[in-house]
């Protein structure tokens, strides 16, 4: 009876001992090395618990390696797709900036244009320059009539007809709102 524990015992060190090794080293390739049952029961065939315990401990390997391999292969897929997500949210970026860019540039001409046009109707007759603006939309003639000088859009105000007058002074209001 005390051999049969004295031989439990030293398997039971020696599958621990090769557990504790192969933690101890780190690799895989070595932990399965060490894990094989058939190296960690050498002289140790006849007890039924060791041979059960180094196939538990063996099982328990295999399962670790096939969670860390997952683990690795989910872990390389994140990368990838933080790495897609990185180059779309770059390219996102650069089409918002090309987009304001490209608004502000359209703004600029079109108040460059509008400058143009109120020194054109700045310099023309007040009854001449109401005669075109009445056949302009409402919201369009109210910026140029904003923007002239005050004398030239008080004279141009007054040679429209007052009905025409009544419907660009609210645009006239909106217009000011919206530059400042």
């Amino acid at each position: 009876m005390r051999r049969y524990l004295q031989q439990v015992q030293g398997c039971v060190a020696v599958v621990v001992a090769a557990g504790s090794a192969a933690a101890f080293l780190g690799t895989s390739d070595k932990l399965q090395a060490l894990a094989a049952p058939a190296e960690l029961l050498a002289g140790c065939q006849d007890i039924p618990e060791t041979v059960a315990l180094a196939q538990t401990l063996n099982d328990r390997t295999l399962r670790l390696e096939t969670y860390k391999q997952e683990l690795d292969r989910r872990k390389n897929e994140l990368s990838a797709a933080q790495a897609e997500l990185t180059r779309k949210l770059e390219e996102l970026r650069k089409l918002k900036q090309q987009t304001s860019d490209h608004r502000i540039a359209n703004d600029q001409r079109r108040d460059d244009d509008i400058s143009g046009l109120i020194a054109i109707y700045d310099q023309m007759k007040p009854d001449q320059a109401a005669t075109i603006l009445a056949n302009l939309p409402p919201d369009f003639a109210a910026q140029i009539l904003v923007r002239v000088q005050p004398e030239t859009g008080a004279r141009i105000m007054g040679a429209f007809p007052p009905d025409q007058a009544a419907i660009m002074t609210p645009y006239m209001g909106l217009g000011r709102s919206a530059r400042n």
